[in-house]
This record gives C-alpha cells, structure tokens and sequence, in this order.
C-alpha cells in the first residue's frame, strides 16, 4: 500500500488537486498544456542557472537529446539485454577515472545523479567497516564520518539512510575545510572523512591532500566529492592553470563522486 501525501510546497491555495482526467487528450493538447506551464521556469539558455542547468549550446544538446531518445525505452536494470548500455557505461567509466587519476584497481558505476553518488560512497564506507571490523568495534557499533560544515547536504541524508553519525568540523577563516579541526574529530568511530572539490556553498577546493593524508594515518576511507569538479578541474588543469591535486593521484583518497548535477 503506499499512500500520497498533498504538500502545499508544490500547490497554491487557491489550486485544486489534479485527479485522473475522465476522457484523454490529443498529442497537440497535452503538448500545449506543458509549453504554457514552463511560463515561469528561469531562462536557463541564458545562463541565469548556473549549477542546476550546464547548458553546452544547441549542437551538444541535439546530440544528448537524439542519444536519450535512442535509448529512452532500454532498461539498464538488465544489460544481459541490453549489452549496448553496459558497454556505455563501462566507457564512461572508464574514461572517468583516466580523468581522475586512476588506475586499473579503479572501479565504479553511474548514478542517478551527484546526491546518489555521495550516498553510495557512506553506504560502502559502512559496508567496508563492517567486513574489516569485529561488530565489537566502534566503527561497526555506532560508526562516523567527518565532514566540514561546507560539505553538500547529501551527506545528511546518507548517514539517516544507513546509521552513520555525521560529525561536523567548522570551517577556516578561507571557507575551506579547516585541516587541524577535522583531524581532532576523528575517533575511533570513525570510518571516512570527506572533502569538496568544490564545495557547494562557495565554489572552493578544499584541501585535499593534508585532508587524505589524516584518513590514511588512522586506517580510514576518505572520499572526494567532486561533483561539477570532477569533469572541469581536469580540463582546467590541461588548459595550464594551476590546480591542487585533489584525485586518485592523491594518497589516501579512496573514492570519488563526480557529476554535472
């Protein structure tokens, strides 16, 4: 049984509850319907968005839509069906973690989207905790993470999912991730630290390095979230500017979530 809750987050006051209409409509109707309802959704080809829409141009954006199209009715749940989608994602995979400084031991999938991602990473950092811990151990009984305030809100989220306690550090005076207070908050609990680059709030990296140096002296994962990062600082990197090491070239760090939201 599941049950449907109104929100009036989403209604107007004076906006009735749409119910299952009695008689269907035409392709030009439906269509019509859905046009005139984008009326006050924010402009994004104009770049007033930045974060929520990457917009490329209209070449990119013809080629994703044909893609998606192509394959909008294959389902990834199977691909002894459709090998077709399992050979995409190994490729893109593939292509991600050369990007990011891996190497053959690298691994991974794709994700729904950069909140699935960092949710993934909690889930396998406890799971990794309870293969390498006796249930005895604080890591398994009552496990840790530890995070700077700037970290994405996704990290919420996981640690209600699975049980994790999300241990807040404040951050510098430069916004970043404050390297001395997130070292005094690791305890025996905890099983990973995490970084951003960037972090949401301010578009900052921070650092990364002294940060995975800490998780790898006390036996911890440390992931990287690198959402929006992850697919620019590389390029950035090649174009000549410098940039602070921050991926699998990094000791210590242990997975990476990178995405274009």
């Amino acid at each position: 049984m599941s049950v449907l809750l109104r929100s009036s987050f989403f209604l107007k006051e004076d906006e009735p509850v749409t119910s299952l209409p009695e008689k269907g409509q035409s392709k030009d109707e439906v269509l019509t319907t859905m046009q005139k309802a984008r009326g006050g959704d924010v402009g994004w080809r104009d770049g007033k968005i930045f974060s929520l829409v990457y917009y490329g141009g209209e070449e990119a954006s013809q080629v994703v839509k044909e893609a998606y199209t192509m394959f909008m009715s294959e389902n990834a749940l199977n691909p002894g069906a459709f090998p077709s989608l399992k050979k995409f994602e190994s490729e893109v995979i593939n292509m991600s973690a050369s990007l990011l400084g891996g190497d053959e031991d690298v691994v991974g999938n794709m994700t729904s989207s950069g909140t699935e991602s960092i949710v993934m990473a909690v889930y396998a950092a406890r799971e990794w905790a309870r293969a390498n811990f006796p249930d005895t151990d604080p890591k398994c009984r009552a496990p840790e993470i530890v995070v700077p305030l700037s970290v994405h809100p996704a990290i919420e989220k996981a640690g209600h999912y699975f049980g994790v306690k999300v241990v807040h550090t404040p951050l510098g005076d430069d916004f970043r991730a404050n390297v001395s207070a997130m070292r005094a908050a690791v305890t025996p609990a905890t099983i990973m630290m995490v970084g951003s680059t960037p972090a949401y709030p301010h578009g900052l990296i921070d650092p990364i390095k002294p940060l995975a140096q800490i998780a790898l002296k006390a036996g911890i994962l440390f992931h990287v979230d690198a959402c929006a990062g992850g697919f620019i600082l590389p390029f950035v990197r090649k174009a000549g500017y410098m940039m602070p090491e921050f991926d699998f070239r990094v000791p210590g760090v242990t997975s990476i979530s990178a995405d274009l939201h």
